[in-house]
């Protein structure tokens, strides 16, 4: 079931001519107090605050066995390997990522529905949820490029359509995260202040911003602000540690130059009251596997 909706008006302007600031509109836990779900009612506020959620162990180590060898399996196959929903790593002809993995691997679909996963998504986003993105990043070492830093909302509302800040991500270790291993950083707090990126955004811009993002990059002005107000948190943790972390949170990742490579499977989900329209600032929407417009509920 494909889910359009009429224009809304858009709170969160971005990539016109200069940046701007914009204070959140919208909750950060969509649900009432009390209403049931994987997280206790501390764990949510602290969410609320920072704009993330860690869990020391998600997965079991015997499960995370599972879900590497499902990795290596993807990554290794050549039909997987030529297919767009790839993304090679420039510098090592290696893969670094492979999208909609929760619909061509039963395994990780298994794991987007699994209570642990999709109740926290309920229980944040107050609604049933359906997975707005999924892959797998292998992020392998000896150069794995980084993320720079970056709203995924801002590029979700610019280019996918979401109208709504009513999307949470989790990122679940697949292997250990070193502090030097590229991990994940956030700036805790800033998910409550908006940055509308300065720029336009070119034709086709997810090619290029899969390997390596240009549009919706926030100056060096804006991020040591952000910075000095937020401050940066690095996330590491054994395999089968998850982060979750809201969809307007500041975050990336360093490069890994490391022997040891990061590998993680990552879900976005969003609310099906939060449906995608047309983008609000590209001249076309990303393709369905990296941005679903089939609003289905997970079950």
């Amino acid at each position: 079931m494909i889910t359009t909706t009429a224009r809304t008006t858009d709170t969160y302007p971005t990539r016109g001519s200069e940046e701007v600031l914009i204070g959140r509109q919208d909750p950060v836990v969509w649900s009432a107090p009390g209403t049931p779900g994987p997280l206790w009612g501390h764990e949510l506020e602290s969410f609320e605050r920072q704009g993330f959620h860690p869990v020391d162990q998600l997965i079991t180590p015997e499960e995370v066995d599972v879900y590497r060898t499902e990795l290596d399996r993807l990554v290794a196959d050549p039909a997987i390997r030529a297919d767009e929903r790839s993304i090679i790593e420039p510098a090592s002809d290696e893969v670094r990522s492979v999208f909609e993995v929760h619909r061509i691997s039963k395994t990780f679909a298994q794991l987007a529905a699994d209570p642990r996963v999709v109740g926290v998504a309920r229980q944040i986003l107050g609604s049933d949820v359906y997975v707005h993105q999924s892959r797998i990043n292998v992020k392998p070492g000896f150069g794995a490029r980084g993320f720079y830093w970056h709203s995924d909302f801002e590029t979700w509302h610019a280019e996918d359509g979401l109208p709504r800040m009513r999307t949470v991500s989790v990122s679940i270790a697949l292997t250990p995260n070193y502090p030097t291993n590229g991990g994940l950083m956030i700036m805790p707090g800033s998910h409550r202040t908006f940055l509308g990126c300065a720029g336009e955004t070119p034709k086709d811009n997810y090619k290029r911003s899969l390997q390596m993002q240009d549009a919706g990059i926030p100056s060096q002005e804006a991020l040591s602000k952000f910075s000095e107000a937020c401050g940066i948190r690095l996330f590491t943790g054994q395999a089968g540690s998850a982060t979750w972390f809201d969809c307007n949170a500041m975050h990336g990742s360093g490069d890994n130059i490391t022997p040891y490579p990061r590998s993680n499977v990552f879900f976005v989900f969003n609310s099906v009251d939060n449906a995608p329209e047309e983008p609000f600032a590209a001249p076309v929407r990303r393709p369905e596997f990296i941005a679903a417009q089939d609003v289905v509920p997970v079950r």
